[in-house]
């Protein structure tokens, strides 16, 4: 990597649909960005395995193939990829750095899109079967268990609004916690407990995800008190456990919240507490957490970082390096 290619006006970490929806506007509009894609690229959608949600793809797609589509269309109007990992950053002065294993980047401004990862389980079978049954998002799956039996695997509020979403298409939703007690609010309570497809199966935890044909058929279950174990037949299971920040390596040098999401001091835009650093995506928002959504914040990120640079009189050809071209 040549050190007369480091220096940018745009460096965006991450690459799922926030990020690449950044390179896109970001590359229109003359900036040149850097895209920090990680080791691993595509976020959450590269586990998903049908898209039908997505606008502009009337007969679905797949998450993999949504992804490099994003890419694609980026690349064609000059974002440059990397498949790093940033591993340190400093914003505490201008340019800002961001540190990978092959080397550093002087940065003018930077757009955060590194998403959020749900938390698993980590039982046998939640890996085999992650997009074949096993899913961690009931708004984004919930259409193709129409007419079928799922569980949803937690206690607090994410439980239980999967589970109440999951009422509109499958015939019965059994909730599994490990106590007997929920977490969720009071009002979320009522209103599960109200519910005739929703049942609850307590002090139990999962112990193995169970398939077959390429599909999940029932979940393996072991009653924390009774040490019985027993199996419950099942096309689904939702894990509702929480989703944790991407944002690891951003400590102590950027606001984040109690739970370690980004903190937008207006929300109406992508600024974060330090000049010239945005955030979008499932980064910075707990509550959507869509595809769709994150690449509306990737093109706000865009459009903030762009405006903010130009107000700072930061051009291109003010940075005194060469770019790699297009």
């Amino acid at each position: 990597m040549s050190e007369h290619n480091q220096h940018r006006q745009v460096v965006i970490i991450g690459s799922g649909p926030a990020g690449w929806t950044a390179a896109l506007y970001a590359a229109r509009a003359d900036l040149h960005p850097l895209v920090l894609a990680g080791y691993s690229t595509g976020g959450q959608l590269m586990l998903t395995s049908d898209v039908e949600n997505f606008p502009g793809y009337p007969q679905g797609t797949t998450g993999p193939e949504l992804m490099q589509d994003l890419r694609a269309q980026a690349e064609r109007f000059g974002a440059e990829v990397l498949e790093l990992d940033a591993t340190a950053v400093d914003f505490h002065q201008r340019p800002f750095r961001v540190t990978t294993d092959e080397g550093e980047f002087l940065a003018e401004s930077v757009i955060i899109a590194t998403g959020a990862s749900a938390k698993w389980i980590g039982v046998p079978g939640e890996e085999e079967y992650r997009g074949k049954g096993v899913s961690a998002c009931a708004t984004c799956d919930g259409f193709f268990f129409r007419g079928k039996k799922v569980v949803v695997v937690g206690g607090g509020d994410t439980a239980l609004e999967e589970a109440l979403f999951l009422t509109r298409y499958a015939t019965a939703v059994s909730v599994i916690h490990r106590r007997d007690t929920l977490r969720a609010t009071k009002v979320m309570q009522q209103r599960a407990f109200s519910h005739s497809k929703i049942s609850f199966i307590w002090n139990t935890v999962v112990e193995e995800i169970l398939g077959s044909d390429n599909k999940v058929t029932a979940v393996r279950l072991r009653n924390l008190l009774t040490k019985e174990v027993s199996e419950v037949t099942t096309d689904g299971v939702f894990v509702a456990i929480g989703h944790e920040p991407n944002t690891k390596v951003f400590a102590g040098q950027i606001d984040l919240d109690a739970a370690e999401y980004i903190i937008a001091p207006d929300p109406s835009t992508t600024y974060t507490n330090v000049p010239g650093v945005f955030a979008a995506g499932d980064v910075r928002d707990h509550r959507y957490r869509q595809a769709v959504t994150a690449a509306g914040e990737g093109c706000k990120a865009a459009i903030d970082a762009e405006r903010w640079l130009d107000e700072q009189g930061i051009h291109r050809s003010e940075l005194n390096v060469e770019f790699a071209s297009a």
